[in-house]
């Protein structure tokens, strides 16, 4: 059986990300360029994935894409099976994006045998009707200070994709 794996926010290609700042000054992702940036994520990303895994990326793959046929190049890189919630900086008309099986704005009953929904922008809690809990990115570095929102942002996991099980382990763990 394919396993299942989480990821939002790789912002492959975006140059400018390298230079975003967090509360207190100090630069969110520490790579000298976007080459190195995404080289780390797919190495990381083809280290757990399996090409017959799937993949939920939570959106904002990629920013600042200047020739399409590299963005495509460095998608079919990637292994596994890949579905997209849609992030804000995600452009589903480029052709590039048909290398996604699935495109969503949120995904909800899939997940609710195990009380949680998935979105790139966290929602609302009275909007998550599939379940309790919120897998999603949007935010980067930040943090919502509720247990009900899983922020699965490369800058929180370190640049690799979450496991379903680990997912499940801090629902599991957030319950107690």
């Amino acid at each position: 059986m394919p396993d299942k794996w989480f990821i939002s926010d790789t912002h492959f290609f975006h140059e400018n990300i390298l230079n975003f700042k967090d509360n207190d000054g100090n630069l969110i992702r520490h790579f000298s360029d976007a080459v190195e940036m995404n080289e780390r994520m797919i190495e990381n990303w083809n280290a757990r994935v399996k090409p017959q895994d799937k993949v939920y990326h939570l959106g904002d793959v990629a920013v600042g894409v200047k020739e399409q046929k590299a963005f495509t190049e460095l998608m079919h890189r990637l292994n596994g099976h890949k579905r997209l919630c849609l992030g804000n900086h995600d452009h589903i008309r480029s052709p590039a994006y048909q290398v996604f099986e699935k495109i969503d704005l949120w995904t909800g009953g899939r997940f609710k045998p195990w009380n949680f929904v998935c979105s790139h922008i966290p929602l609302r809690h009275d909007q998550m009707r599939d379940g309790d809990y919120n897998v999603h990115g949007h935010i980067h570095q930040n943090l919502i200070d509720d247990p009900r929102y899983i922020n699965v942002c490369v800058e929180h996991t370190d640049y690799k994709p979450v496991h379903m099980d680990e997912i499940l382990a801090t629902i599991k763990n957030r319950n107690t």
